[in-house]
């Protein structure tokens, strides 16, 4: 497009001068009462002069005859003799000095006006052409316009549709998001509850609640020695450290009370489940299975 302008900028320009110069510029420069009739018949003895130095040269060339060509190297010899010939004409031409076709003045300003009506006619020519590839450039300058302005409404009608677009799938791909963690989450606590019930029925069977003291010293009639204490299951011992635990990982030490049995703790102890607090041997913590 830029250089497109520039063209037209230089043509309207050209065109401009080239119409100034037209209109300062008689259209006939010369007419046939310009020139005397005493410097017309002056050039025509000048012209049979020439006339008859052409012929004398023209006689002296016949009386050279022509010249053999030789049997063999035919295309050469006349290759040679056609640089003798210019290189005779280059020198004749060197030495010429230039001369003036008439002393008349009338002669010489009719010669000059007929040249310059000769520069004129094809300056208008020039113009003329300058002119119609103005108009070419013009119509092709409206039509790149066009072109210009159609792509830059179609480029913003595909941005904002690409800006519709992407907001759209932002907002599908949140809901998406959002709705498979939500059924991961219900997926996890499913399978949370069906552990925990699989662990609560497997401590249940294999690691029942100690006998009451009652019982025992019914068996054994023996009275107890106090009050019976409520003894927790292994069951509880181990939800009671997992929530521990996950509730407060900065301190998950549960202390020992009475209502835990001693044989559980041992059992969670000695298999690595629970571990004994450094410094108070009386608090466990569960073991970190998850780091």
């Amino acid at each position: 497009m830029d250089k497109q302008e520039e063209l037209l900028k230089d043509a309207e320009s050209l065109a401009k001068h080239m119409s100034s110069y037209n209109c300062d510029l008689a259209p006939d420069l010369i007419s046939e009462s310009d020139c005397s009739a005493e410097a017309k018949e002056q050039l025509l003895v000048q012209c049979e002069n020439i006339w008859v130095q052409m012929e004398k040269c023209q006689s002296k060339l016949n009386q050279l005859g022509t010249e053999t060509l030789p049997e063999t190297d035919t295309q050469l010899f006349l290759l040679m003799m056609q640089v003798k010939s210019l290189m005779a004409e280059c020198t004749q031409w060197q030495k010429k000095e230039p001369e003036i076709i008439s002393a008349n003045q009338e002669v010489l300003l009719t010669l000059g006006k007929q040249e310059l009506q000769k520069v004129n006619r094809e300056l208008e020519m020039v113009l003329s052409s300058v002119r119609s590839k103005n108009r070419k450039l013009k119509e092709e300058l409206k039509m790149e316009q066009r072109w210009l302005e159609e792509q830059q409404q179609l480029v913003q009608a595909l941005s904002s549709r690409q800006e519709e677009l992407k907001n759209h799938v932002v907002q599908i791909s949140e809901k998406r998001v959002c709705r498979e963690v939500e059924q991961k989450i219900i997926k996890i606590r499913a399978y949370e509850q069906e552990l925990l019930g699989a662990l609560g029925e497997f401590l249940g069977e294999h690691f029942p609640l100690p006998e009451k003291p009652e019982e025992t010293s019914k068996k054994k009639k023996i009275l107890p020695a106090g009050p019976a204490t409520q003894l927790k299951t292994l069951h509880d011992i181990l939800e009671e450290l997992m929530n521990k635990l996950l509730a407060t990982p900065h301190d998950p030490y549960v202390p020992i009370t009475e209502s835990d049995w001693p044989p559980y703790i041992e059992l969670l102890l000695r298999y690595g489940i629970a571990l004994r607090h450094p410094q108070d041997p009386n608090r466990i913590r569960l073991e970190a299975f998850h780091h």
